[in-house]
């Protein structure tokens, strides 16, 4: 038995936990250089307000007269406080699937001899509300397909509490019958069109499909949301996330970058945060790749790209540092204005198992680990943070933040204050 938790308004609801000011307004959340909209509180949607749509086309009386708080992504914010809603899950269920930074998958099988599945459901609900202040639906059901299912329905109707209990074959057919097929989850914008087409209108229709006929027209994936959506589960809970293939770390620009001193911050920017990326996931990496780019609006369109020779492995800092700049210079075009910019490592393999050629200098490995060790903790404490001087101190590559809110919990200066 699985149960589905996740986030209501996730980002616009992080904003509210530290600000009861905006209690029952309006809050919105924008995506990198405060593009477009991408999280919405309740009130926001209420006005109409739709997902991704540009920040630009909302009018100042508009914001105004509705009283819309504004806010840029703040990330640190945002994973902080997805950590501590996913520990609290976790002390409350045998086996946690962490699926995204604001849901989560359960295994629950069993816990219904304790209390009901509704009982368990609602006791999240409560003990996350409690230490977080951020309100979850849960779904419940035998298969992670209708668990998602179920949470929608949780979602959608405010008299079910907040918890939906999908384990009656009469409830799942019922709520499958008035769910729209775009609803379940895998199928996307372009595939409900297709099912459209052949008269599969909601989930009902799509879980009354010949699973070999889905396989047939469409694909193994379809067939198997078909079999879950039946009660055949064949998504399992992946106790521990699998090893990422990649490491991306691109960025927009606030400012359209023409010089090539700004470029090779950015670029060292992205290659520091992808090498401590890697360095968590304890791998390896035999390949980078850097991009740069101008606006696809732009009327001298430029896009370069490059990737190096396998290199050695390594999850050093400073050689992929090297390698980088390296590349960069190869890639570079003056009297452009660049949009975007970005590295690609890949190619991994474990630390443990990495096989070495013969002039690999074995005796400074270790050394160059710990001190790479020493840089990770001391910029994950509180203290001020390391970086080479390649990535600059001026950062006029940064992006666009003009509604950033403070980090409440993750810097010391940003903590709240109470006035009593």
């Amino acid at each position: 038995m699985f149960a589905h938790v996740d986030v209501n308004s996730f980002y616009a609801s992080c904003e509210k936990v530290f600000r009861p000011d905006l209690k029952n307004l309006p809050v919105i959340v924008l995506s990198n250089n405060d593009g477009c909209v991408i999280a919405r509180s309740q009130e926001a949607k209420k006005l109409g307000i739709k997902m991704g749509h540009p920040y630009f086309q909302l009018s100042d009386k508009f914001i105004k007269q509705n009283n819309v708080h504004v806010f840029s992504s703040n990330y640190a914010l945002y994973a902080d406080m997805s950590n501590r809603v996913m520990d609290t899950i976790e002390s409350l269920v045998p086996y946690l699937e962490i699926y995204s930074i604001d849901e989560a998958f359960c295994d629950i099988s069993g816990l219904d001899h304790i209390s009901s599945f509704y009982t368990l459901g609602q006791t999240i609900r409560k003990t996350v509300n409690q230490y977080t202040h951020l309100t979850v639906g849960v779904g419940i059901a035998q298969t992670k397909t209708l668990a998602k299912l179920a949470n929608y329905a949780a979602k959608t109707w405010a008299k079910t509490g907040g918890v939906v209990d999908l384990s009656d074959k009469k409830r799942q057919k019922k709520l499958m019958s008035i769910t729209p097929v775009n609803e379940v989850w895998g199928i996307g914008c372009k595939l409900s069109k297709r099912l459209n087409e052949l008269n599969i209108q909601t989930a009902l229709d799509l879980s009354n499909l010949s699973p070999y006929e889905a396989r047939q027209k469409f694909n193994i994936v379809l067939e198997r949301t078909i079999r879950e959506l039946n009660g055949e589960s064949c998504l399992m809970l992946e106790d521990v996330a699998p090893p990422r293939k990649q490491i991306i770390c691109s960025r927009s620009f606030g400012l359209k970058v023409t010089e090539y001193n700004i470029m090779r911050e950015a670029i060292c920017n992205y290659t520091a945060r992808a090498a401590e990326k890697l360095r968590e996931d304890n791998q390896y990496c035999k390949n980078i790749t850097v991009f740069i780019k101008t606006s696809p609006f732009a009327q001298q369109q430029y896009y370069s790209n490059y990737s190096s020779e396998k290199i050695i492995a390594t999850n050093d800092t400073r050689q992929l540092l090297q390698t980088s700049e390296k590349i960069l210079k190869r890639i570079w075009a003056d009297n452009k204005h660049y949009q975007k910019a970005g590295v690609i490592l890949n190619d991994f393999c474990d630390i443990e198992i990495n096989q070495y050629h013969l002039f690999s200098d074995y005796h400074s490995k270790e050394r160059n680990e710990k001190l790479m060790k020493v840089i990770d903790t001391i910029n994950k404490s509180r203290y001020s943070p390391l970086f080479f001087a390649s990535q600059g101190t001026q950062g006029k590559w940064h992006m666009k933040q003009d509604q950033l809110s403070p980090s409440y919990t993750t810097r010391i200066n940003d903590i709240a204050n109470v006035k009593i």
